[in-house]
């Protein structure tokens, strides 16, 4: 109800106070505690002698976790002066909402940051996600789950509204020529005929397997390393019961961009590159499965603009921008509820609803082995770190390295299995074992391990909490 003008202002405002107060406390270890900290800040029209005059309504700012999201941005290599500058310099732009969760959201006009609106219930569940999400971050930067970078509340008017900050996967400035948000799930899986008068609608699954049936084909290197992430991705959701996510993958298409500038007597190419100046996205969906970024190596995605690069079946040349969203879903009592009623009606394995361990395993199957497919003939990069893969789209020209006629002349049968892939040492590339547990924990256990391992760190006690506080 609050009109999204207010609503953007007490955000960037809000924003602009909490990460500037607290750029002034030192650097520390994350403690148990500061995973339920909330800062509360009241901002009245008139100004105070902490906090500005505006031109809203008076509103009361809070931020949860702050001393927890400031180790992740650092985490992502975000820098407080930079995520200021993005959130709070220009207007926030609202974005035209494509899912069915009534959320609103706002893209940084530097296109890095996507702010959501969410309800109470998620915005308590990533509260209690936090210690976990702590722990999984640490033991593998690598992953294509949100990436979460702060969250707020504006009480405004006796309303709550909560939002949070994360990565935007689908960059503005690449053409998107095909979305889909993909489940693995086949039940009414399909874009509805208004989404499809959209200008760029989202497709979903029965989309992707009637117009896409050869899949997208990878080369080996990024294939493998691509499975690896979604199989840890898909572990770390069950072991938090966490279900109903998709798959949100934009494909651009090189080739059908060079056509569409040809034939519109091809303009310049300096509308598609970012604002000069401007640094590589911090998150990019080639970085999330090789994990270069974390390891503080340079970016080098000037041409492919951070997409992973694959074909289609008519051996076009794309660049894959994918991330996995909606996780703020608890599989408790309503999802259980769904799941039954539907099951009495259809048959319970196609709905989308289920089990977090059979969502998992399926969600998985259908990535590994429906939408994304090794390409044996396309050349691996020589790097070891898989970096120049990205260089490959570039070099090549539409019939060098991507000829359809290279490609694989039957499909590769090998499924991939996400209880087998348990066993299969993950970080081996890093000689490092496996962190995750060989059974996901539960809940409860998972925040119990990372609460005795944050204190087993540090000396300090921290007062027993009850659960209702």
């Amino acid at each position: 109800q609050t009109t999204s003008s207010t609503l953007k202002g007490a955000i960037q405002l809000g924003i602009g106070y909490t990460v500037g107060n607290l750029s002034s406390k030192p650097e520390r270890d994350v403690l148990m505690q500061d995973f339920y900290v909330v800062e509360s800040i009241f901002f009245p029209s008139e100004g105070s002698n902490l906090t500005p005059a505006h031109h809203y309504a008076d509103f009361r700012f809070k931020t949860y976790a702050p001393v927890a999201f400031r180790y992740f941005r650092e985490l992502f290599g975000i820098r407080p002066d930079d995520y200021l500058y993005s959130l709070c310099n220009e207007p926030l732009i609202e974005l035209s909402n494509p899912g069915a969760s009534g959320s609103l959201f706002y893209v940084t006009s530097d296109d890095e940051f996507i702010i959501k609106t969410v309800m109470h219930k998620e915005a308590e569940f990533l509260q209690k996600l936090l210690p976990g999400y702590y722990m999984n971050l640490n033991q593998n930067p690598r992953t294509l789950l949100p990436k979460f970078y702060g969250l707020y509340c504006v009480q405004s008017g006796g309303k709550n509204i909560r939002v949070v900050v994360m990565n935007n996967i689908l960059p503005r400035v690449v053409k998107m020529h095909l979305k889909f948000d993909l489940k693995g799930s086949t039940y009414k899986r399909r874009a509805s005929k208004k989404e499809k008068e959209k200008s760029s609608p989202t497709y979903k699954d029965l989309d992707f397997i009637q117009d896409m049936p050869e899949g997208l084909m990878l080369d080996a290197d990024t294939f493998s390393a691509l499975v690896k992430t979604l199989q840890r991705d898909c572990l770390v959701l069950e072991s938090f019961k966490i279900m109903d996510y998709s798959l949100l993958l934009g494909v651009h298409n090189i080739d059908q961009q060079e056509r569409e500038r040809q034939s519109e007597g091809a303009h310049s190419t300096s509308d598609e590159k970012r604002p000069v100046g401007q640094k590589a996205l911090y998150s990019t969906a080639m970085e999330s499965i090789q994990g270069g970024a974390a390891r503080g190596e340079p970016i080098d995605t000037d041409d492919t603009m951070g997409g992973i690069p694959a074909v289609n079946g008519k051996g076009e040349r794309l660049l894959l921008h994918v991330g996995i969203i909606d996780i703020l879903q608890s599989y408790r009592f309503i999802k259980k509820l769904e799941h039954t009623w539907k099951a009495l009606v259809h048959d319970g394995d196609t709905v989308s609803v289920h089990r977090p361990s059979f969502y998992a395993e399926r969600f998985f199957k259908f990535m590994t082995n429906t939408v994304f497919r090794k390409n044996s003939s396309l050349k691996s990069s020589p790097s070891k770190k898989g970096r120049s893969a990205l260089l490959a789209v570039k070099t090549a020209g539409p019939t060098a390295a991507f000829s359809a006629s290279q490609l694989p002349s039957e499909k590769d049968e090998t499924q991939y299995d996400l209880r087998a892939a348990r066993s299969y040492p993950t970080l081996d590339d890093e000689g490092r074992p496996d962190l995750l547990p060989c059974t996901p924990p539960s809940f409860e256990e998972a925040t119990t391990a990372s609460i005795a391992t944050t204190l087993s760190s540090t000396s300090l006690s921290v007062p027993e909490r009850s659960p209702s506080e």
